[in-house]
């Protein structure tokens, strides 16, 4: 009881500020810019999630190889971009014309030019964001696979091998099935925080919901309310993906019965 009325008060004393501005963020929150950064923050989130899972699911195959040379590489692609901040990735991506300045495609050992192009050109702040955020996610997403596919009984693989299946049917329609039980809740995790990371890419000026507030608030100054705006919109997306991760935990999880104490027979003691 006491917490609550603690929390009441708090809540009350927040939404009564006078330097909270609420008429400004009536007018910011449907406004059009806001609803183009969310979209923009949608699709960096959908696009880089897309690539962070194909991209870890091949790392996770390829880091439970027998072949050294692409654990080797697995292991080295896990430990560079997990070992280095998502914020230096962004503005490494953001500025890689600077490292090069030109894509050219050739033939080797010859003068001959097939294709060049600046980097800049080819590479601007949305496509530099989804690079870095896909990359990164991969990275992540290639642990919580493995420990799926490692959680799935050998029994199982022995079982396949029997019936003639070989690695790639076994592990496309027997282990990642039911390595999904696993996958589901820490990767519904991931996405929510990577729609919430996504915001750093205003770094590079993405386009995305909190680079349209920041240009807004760097000319009105209404930095509080304008972060308001920014907080409910990332507090109603995420809500909805958590109820999303939910549903799917429920689908995965059917047929698995939670651990309970066994029922004792009438009359037993």
């Amino acid at each position: 009881m006491a917490i609550g009325l603690a929390a009441l008060g708090i809540a009350w004393v927040f939404a009564t500020n006078p330097n909270l501005d609420w008429p400004t963020v009536g007018a910011y929150l449907f406004a059009e810019l806001t609803i183009r950064g969310l979209l923009v923050t949608l699709y960096l989130t959908v696009i880089s999630m897309v690539i962070g899972l194909v991209g870890g699911t091949i790392v996770a195959i390829m880091t439970l190889s027998h072949n050294w040379v692409l654990r080797a590489v697995a292991g080295a692609y896990v430990t560079l971009f997990r070992g280095i901040p998502v914020l230096v990735q962004i503005i490494f991506w953001g500025f890689i014309g600077a490292f090069f300045p030109a894509v050219t495609i050739g033939i080797p050992f010859t003068d001959t030019v097939l294709f060049s192009s600046p980097t800049s050109a080819l590479i601007n702040s949305t496509t530099a964001a989804i690079l870095a955020l896909g990359l990164n996610e991969a990275a992540y997403a290639s642990e919580i696979v493995r420990a799926g596919i490692q959680s799935v009984d050998s029994g199982q693989r022995e079982a396949s091998s029997a019936l003639g299946m070989n690695r790639a049917v076994t592990m496309r329609r027997i282990i990642l099935p039911q390595a999904m039980r696993v996958v589901v809740p820490p990767m519904g995790n991931e996405v929510i925080s990577l729609l919430k990371t996504s915001a750093l890419v205003s770094v590079i000026a993405g386009n995305d919901l909190m680079t349209n507030l920041q240009q807004v608030y760097a000319q009105n100054y209404k930095v509080i309310p304008l972060l308001v705006v920014a907080s409910i919109w990332y507090l109603i997306v995420t809500t909805l993906l958590s109820v999303g991760q939910s549903q799917l935990e429920k689908r995965y999880g059917r047929g698995i019965r939670p651990s309970a104490t066994p029922r004792l027979k009438r009359g037993a003691r």
